[in-house]
């Protein structure tokens, strides 16, 4: 509602304002300055933080590799720097949930990583689009069905 009447109160201070020249069709040297300014502080913010994106994207050396699958109804994990180091985890119904416990987070093998090293995660699906997260630690990350 708030916005609505904001909305029409400035149409209708435009529409009955009489400093506006009605009269002049185009003024060109307005048109581009207005145009530009915008265009050169988008490119100010955005070259700045295009570097930092691919800087985060690096990790130098990883400890542990853990690559993640999901797939229709569960998640896969392979520790890639171990040998035949993989297993499934699947979601725990909500029905066989014990007190305390997150809906539709509580998994029945959680996947274990080591502290205060870098780890790398590879993110991928099997079948469909899914949706990866950890919300303690505020990450979610889109596995697409594309290989990695």
């Amino acid at each position: 509602i708030l916005i609505i009447t904001f909305v029409g109160y400035m149409m209708c201070s435009l529409a009955t304002n009489s400093l506006i020249n009605r009269y002049m069709l185009d003024h060109q040297t307005t048109e581009l300055i207005w145009t530009s300014i915008p265009a050169v502080t988008l490119i100010f913010i955005a070259l700045p933080s295009l570097r930092l994106l691919y800087l985060l994207d690096e990790v130098n050396s990883p400890s542990v590799t853990l690559k993640t699958i999901g797939h229709q109804w569960y998640w896969s994990y392979e520790y890639s720097d171990f040998l035949n180091v993989e297993f499934s985890s699947y979601m725990i119904p909500t029905n066989d949930l014990e007190m305390g416990g997150f809906r539709l987070l509580e998994v029945d093998n959680r996947t274990v990583l080591p502290m205060n090293t870098q780890i790398r995660v590879i993110i991928t699906a099997a079948d469909v689009i899914h949706s990866w997260t950890v919300p303690s630690l505020g990450i979610k990350a889109d596995a697409i069905p594309w290989p990695v």
